[in-house]
């Protein structure tokens, strides 16, 4: 089988800066990837890799069996479910809306577009599958965080995506709206298992308890790179943010500390 992701020793330059220098990734199909890092180690740049939108300036990026390059990148992309919670609106959309704008790949409805009832129907069941059934007619200005994050992870599935990136999706939640969302996450291992996933973040509460593997970055390097429960650990953590970091795993969550030199 064919995996959804493949970075081969990619490298990326900006303003003569090495941004990302030599990282290589596979990503098979229904895994769960973390990519954790300090802030400026690269992440961004490597999400962008990922979501076949950044080309970089040595090596191969082949995502869906596309390379990039080679391929339509504006039909790959329509395969590719990203949820930011940076997302702008141009319109104040419903919920619903949002959700619909994920089939039209567009930031807002397009001027005489209609969905079709199957395509009305789909998002009203991607809605639901997020927990947001009540909400679908409440226009977006009046979320919270975590309702918009929550439309945005229905807006991203709503293309029947085989990819799914998340970028700091719990970024300005309170404890609460992030467990929520959370759940969300992992819930969609059992809704949509064959997709695979990629979240960003540098935090390690932040990661779902269905997080499979983990790739940790400094400094747009490889730190370490596998399976999460080996690859998730004090000494890698410690290394990728240049800091004594005691990692703690508890029940399918990690947690981070600052380790005692004593």
């Amino acid at each position: 089988m064919n995996p959804v992701l493949q970075l081969d020793d990619v490298t990326f330059r900006r303003n003569g800066k090495q941004i990302i220098d030599g990282i290589s990734l596979t990503v098979q199909r229904g895994e769960h990837w973390a990519l954790l890092g300090p802030n400026g180690a690269g992440k961004s740049t490597l999400l962008g890799f990922c979501a076949a939108v950044t080309f970089p300036t040595t090596g191969t990026v082949t995502v869906l069996g596309g390379r990039m390059g080679r391929t339509d990148l504006a039909t790959l992309r329509r395969l590719i479910g990203h949820v930011n919670p940076r997302h702008r609106l141009q319109y104040s959309l419903t919920v619903r809306e949002v959700v619909l704008t994920g089939i039209t790949a567009t930031i807002d409805l397009p001027m005489r577009w209609t969905p079709s009832p199957a395509e009305a129907e789909h998002a009203d069941a991607m809605i639901a599958a997020v927990g947001m059934t009540g909400k679908a007619d409440e226009v977006w200005p009046t979320l919270s965080q975590g309702e918009r994050g929550r439309t945005l992870i229905a807006r991203a599935l709503v293309s029947e995506p085989e990819l799914l990136l998340l970028d700091e999706p719990t970024t300005g939640l309170d404890v609460a709206a992030r467990e929520q969302l959370l759940q969300t996450i992992d819930d969609l291992d059992r809704i949509h298992p064959d997709v695979a996933s990629i979240l960003v973040t540098h935090h390690l509460e932040e990661l779902p308890t269905t997080t499979t593997h983990a790739l940790l970055i400094a400094d747009g390097r490889t730190v370490a790179s596998g399976p999460a429960r080996e690859t998730i650990s004090t000494d890698n953590v410690t290394a990728a943010f240049s800091h004594p970091i005691e990692v703690g795993y508890h029940e399918g969550r990690w947690s981070a500390r600052a380790k005692s030199l004593q």
